[in-house]
């Protein structure tokens, strides 16, 4: 009998590529561990899985994000895990956040912010702490008018949060991530509340104010006007602190191990700079942070030649499905002039509201590191992989930095 592989192991979470290609090969639905999910490998399958909200429903984040031991999760209520026609009502009010002209604004104090985390980079450091994490903190800070003192904060309720598993690491687990979600939500509880009292021309006044004579129960019976009620407002505050803090935080780090690994790609961008951008779409291809994806089976259904049943959790494997050799040609190969994007963003109405943002914000924060250093090391040791179900990045990553 063939064992099923655990996600979640060390192992796995340091290369989950060769493990992924033995789900493929199996079968593209296959059952692993923890908890007996059902691992969706194939970019076909995956595909169908995020084009058909009806059938495989986004409240699988609930189940995921929100087990018994833990409880309440805003993260786990929030647009990411919720279907139409709510769904739509809540994406709605995301386009101010992400307009064009508030990006374009954005660039100028990023890029002088990145510089200036990059001089003090130079020699040995972990560039997650000192680099890959700062960036995106300090870019939503900025976006939603927080204060940027309070930067280490939400990295660690970040982290806090996406640590959530079907089943806890210890009794001290459980004790940090329930106090982590107490201080977020009494933090972004007093963050609405003040900009409710004192409406600001910015973004969270424009998520609060927007139909401000809804009903606002949060049921997703009204229509995309419909103010946002409390909860639907640190849900989504939520969101856009850990979507943008996370995920971007992973993919730059990932991206700055592979340079260090791979010294000629970092050669081919200081000589031709203007490679970046396509060089960032296949690193999002290769090696992005987001691996998978929690849906929930609403009716029995056929899938890859298994039949699933409704309330199956499903995880639609998109690392998996970014290495699938019947989609891409030499898949495990690294090739950023492919001209084929990967599942990293998603796809369909959950295609990723903030694409434009993280886009920027990797591509700013690698022009800055590649006009600056000219060498990218690894120092010797071992790496640790954060564990949980849906992005993946090493906690910590120690590089040498050099001029030249």
């Amino acid at each position: 009998m063939t064992s099923r592989i655990d996600i979640l192991s060390p192992v796995v979470r340091a290369d989950p590529y060769p493990h992924y290609a033995e789900l493929r090969r199996r079968g593209p639905v296959c059952e692993v561990d923890p908890g007996g999910m059902w691992a969706v490998s194939r970019h076909e399958e995956v595909l169908r899985v995020l084009k058909s909200p009806a059938i495989f429903s986004s409240q699988g984040f609930q189940r995921a994000w929100e087990p018994p031991w833990l409880g309440y999760n805003p993260l786990a209520r929030s647009l990411l895990a919720t279907d139409p026609p709510r769904h739509a009502r809540l994406r709605a009010r995301l386009h101010r956040v992400f307009a064009g002209s508030t990006l374009s604004r954005m660039e100028p104090r990023l890029r002088a912010f990145a510089e200036g985390l990059a001089a003090r980079l130079a020699g040995e450091v972990d560039v997650v702490a000192a680099y890959a994490a700062p960036v995106p903190a300090f870019v939503i800070a900025e976006l939603l008018g927080l204060d940027q003192a309070l930067a280490p904060r939400f990295e660690r309720w970040a982290d806090d949060l996406l640590s959530v598993t079907p089943e806890p690491e210890s009794a001290a687990h459980v004790a940090r991530v329930r106090g982590s979600m107490a201080e977020l939500c009494d933090y972004l509880g007093e963050v609405v509340a003040a900009r409710r009292r004192v409406p600001a021309d910015d973004v969270v006044g424009g998520l609060l104010s927007a139909g401000a004579g809804g009903d606002g129960d949060g049921d997703g019976d009204g229509d995309s006007a419909a103010r946002l009620s409390d909860a639907e407002a640190i849900e989504m505050l939520v969101v856009l602190l850990f979507g943008g803090l996370e995920t971007t935080t992973h993919f730059l780090a990932n991206t700055l191990l592979f340079l260090a690994d791979h010294p000629e790609e970092l050669s081919r961008l200081r000589e031709r700079p203007e490679r970046i951008p396509a060089f960032l779409e296949e690193m999002n291809r290769y090696d992005g942070p987001t691996q998978s994806v929690p849906r929930i089976v609403v009716e029995e259904v056929s899938l890859g030649g298994v039949t699933l049943p409704a309330g199956a959790l499903v995880l639609a494997l998109v690392g998996s499905a970014n290495r699938d050799e019947v989609r891409f040609v030499d898949a495990d190969r690294f090739d950023p002039e492919r001209g084929q994007s990967g599942l990293g963003f998603g796809h369909g109405i959950h295609f990723c509201a903030g694409a434009a943002l993280a886009r920027l914000e990797a591509r700013v924060a690698l022009e800055v590191l590649v006009a600056r250093f000219g060498r990218i090391e690894r120092v010797p040791g071992a790496l640790r992989y954060n564990r949980t179900l849906t992005v993946r990045g090493p906690v910590a990553l120690p590089l040498r930095l050099l001029s030249s």
